[in-house]
């Protein structure tokens, strides 16, 4: 017998695997539920940038493997590269503006999804479960 601790999080991986799947449904907008996040995350930056690194670290992933995520998302222009005039060892992702067109379109796919399935009278559990991926270290904004 495993502890409940061990448990909790083999259920949570379970989870994040359903949420995955689910958020599949924003293919009809040409990106994955990972493409969604860093558009998000660069929607939301302040001047729409982001080092790679700090990049990487909110979504929870290593340098390369944000850069893996990145060229495809270059290629079809939902973003760029910035350098950063002070320091030429630093660049930035910058959102496009087809970038920003394509997160606007896919954010109303997404919360319909989120309404899908997290039910509305669960909002003291749902505060509950913020506070606890927050204290994991699930705390994207």
């Amino acid at each position: 017998m495993i502890n409940k601790d061990l448990i909790f999080l083999i259920n949570m991986a379970k989870v994040q695997s359903v949420v995955a799947r689910r958020f599949d449904a924003l293919s009809v907008h040409g990106i994955g539920f990972s493409d969604f996040m860093i558009l998000y995350l660069l929607n939301t930056a302040p001047e729409h940038k982001m080092r790679r690194i700090d990049l990487a670290d909110k979504i929870g992933l290593t340098a390369s493997g944000v850069t893996r995520l990145l060229a495809p998302m270059e290629k079809i222009g939902l973003v760029g590269r910035e350098a950063n005039q002070r320091d030429a060892r630093v660049s930035y992702v910058v959102i496009t503006a087809n970038g920003e067109k394509i997160f606007e379109e896919a954010k109303v796919t997404a919360e319909i999804i989120a309404k899908e399935i997290l039910p509305a009278k669960k909002g003291k559990s749902l505060r509950m479960m913020l506070e606890l991926l927050a204290d994991l270290g699930g705390n994207i904004q």
